[in-house]
């Protein structure tokens, strides 16, 4: 959540391609957390407040 540049790249090096990416920390986002799930953030992490203002969602297809 949140890349703006490398990290994103650096993170698919380490984790592998995303599932699904959230562009920012919103209530849906802390929503669709489930145990077990691995989530990455660029700054933050996900004890942080969630926006107040929904953002819109990527899907990545395998």
């Amino acid at each position: 959540m949140g890349f703006l540049g490398d990290e994103y790249a650096r993170a698919v090096r380490i984790f592998g391609p995303p599932d699904f990416i959230h562009i920012g920390w919103d209530r849906w986002a802390k929503m669709e957390i489930m145990p077990g799930d691995v989530a990455i953030f660029a700054t933050g992490e996900a004890e942080d407040h969630p926006s107040d203002h929904s953002f819109p969602d990527i899907c990545e297809l395998p």
